[in-house]
């Protein structure tokens, strides 16, 4: 019956996924029903740690793009992409890689997509190199930023089992494992594919007049743009909300209130620094709080907390109910071959389209398993298994925004754009990642 239970779980998902981010959620719920009342499970608590830090960190990031903040980071990114146009296909992913890790969200790099494409196409670039890299990697920074859901549950699972668990610790394995595995997946992808005056489908399109029009006249750019120095000081005080929390984290004295008391978890300490600098720079910009809502990073961020609030609802319910009887089986297994839960991580990531939703379902199986926190964190990169079926909204856009049609979903739908670099940089992460974590902890 277990195994019957999470067949219906695995089609839940899948329904809700067809739906998108909301779908997603609101089905989940309806998993979430069948399983209390006919099913006959207790329900779990719903995931409020994971979402309260989300809806803090978008909240911080909307009021940073409602400044202008955004827009003056992609001017920066820009001109720095211009200025090295024959390195796109590294300097292009690098560029989403660390906005990612810098707002805690992947959905923040869509305006680049096309300025990366832009370039590649003006230098006789195969635009699908860097603009399919640049997809993987923004996701890919999620496990390495300090203020993601992702990483801030593990650290408030993990850190209360051991002193040496700390923020720095998680990301002294993360930065650089994610790091490497960019690299690799770039390295893979510099010469991928036809060049474009080799590629018969290109030079098949550029003989229609209206796109090859396009092609030579058009250009995405944000440099035609006159920000206000409220822009350039929303994006320091973000900077700085950064530092602090980090700083706080390397200090646990500050986080203790009395003698004798438990420091405050980091959770709690980047919710409320989220929110206190989301006020400081609403205040200081000058910024009309109506425009909040209105950006890409606050409906974005909307959706992901509530597809998380029903697939983690639903799925914890599940595991919790069942652990109990797969438990043995599922130790001996992972015991005797531990990187099959970097698997099954993956496989999660690839239905559920969400890495914090993925750790907020997996960790606490892999804690009740008793595998090593440096495994666990070690292979934190493996919840980024989404790019495997290419409907994640990131990739949708990637796709649109390549007006050389080079990057692309293929006839066999698995062979698209991204199936390459995700291959390459989620292994290379995790394998680094271990390395790594064998000595830290």
């Amino acid at each position: 019956m277990l195994y019957m239970q999470f067949l219906f779980l695995l089609v839940m998902l899948y329904t809700g996924s067809r739906y998108g981010g909301i779908g997603l959620g609101v089905v989940s719920g309806i998993g979430l029903t069948i399983e209390v009342f006919i099913f006959k499970m207790p329900p779990t608590s719903p995931p409020i740690t994971v979402m309260l830090i989300i809806l803090a960190v978008v909240t911080c990031a909307s009021i940073l793009e409602a400044a202008g903040g955004l827009k003056y980071m992609l001017q920066i990114a820009e001109k720095f992409l211009r200025a090295h146009p024959t390195r796109i296909t590294l300097f292009g992913p690098l560029v989403t890689y660390i906005m990612t890790i810098m707002l805690g969200t992947g959905h923040a790099v869509y305006s680049v997509m096309p300025i990366i494409g832009d370039v590649a196409l003006k230098n006789n670039i195969r635009p699908e190199r860097p603009m399919a890299t640049a997809s993987v990697a923004s996701q890919l920074g999620i496990t390495a930023s300090p203020i993601s859901a992702a990483v801030v549950y593990y650290l408030s699972q993990l850190s209360g089992g051991s002193e040496h668990i700390t923020l720095l610790s998680i990301l002294a394995i993360t930065v650089p494992g994610t790091f490497i595995g960019l690299l690799a997946m770039v390295a893979v992808t510099w010469r991928r594919g036809k060049n474009l005056a080799d590629d018969k489908g290109f030079q098949k399109r550029m003989e229609d007049p209206a796109f090859r029009e396009r092609v030579e006249t058009t250009t995405a750019t944000s440099l035609d743009e006159t920000l206000p120095t409220s822009a350039r000081n929303a994006v320091l005080l973000f900077l700085l909300a950064l530092v602090v929390i980090v700083i706080i984290a390397m200090i646990p004295e500050i986080r203790t209130l009395q003698p004798g008391t438990k420091p405050l978890s980091m959770s709690v300490i980047i919710q409320m620094m989220m929110l206190a600098f989301g006020g400081i720079i609403l205040i200081a910009t000058g910024t009309k709080a109506s425009k909040v809502p209105e950006g890409v990073v606050f409906k974005s961020g909307m959706v992901a907390a509530i597809a998380i609030f029903g697939i983690a609802w639903m799925s914890d319910t599940y595991f919790h109910y069942a652990m109990p009887s797969f438990k043995e089986g599922i130790t001996q297994m992972v015991q005797t071959l531990p990187w099959t839960f970097a698997l099954a991580m993956f496989a999660v990531s690839v239905v559920v389209n969400s890495q914090a939703a993925t750790c907020r379902m997996m960790l606490p199986v892999g804690i009740g398993l008793g595998l090593s926190p440096a495994l666990l964190i070690a292979i934190l990169p493996a919840s980024y298994g989404y790019f495997f079926i290419p409907n994640y909204p990131s990739d949708i856009a990637t796709i649109s925004f390549d007006t050389s049609g080079t990057t692309k979903i293929g006839k066999f739908y698995f062979n698209h754009s991204f199936m390459l670099p995700g291959l390459v940089a989620v292994p290379t992460a995790c394998l680094t990642g271990y390395l790594i974590s064998m000595v830290i902890i």
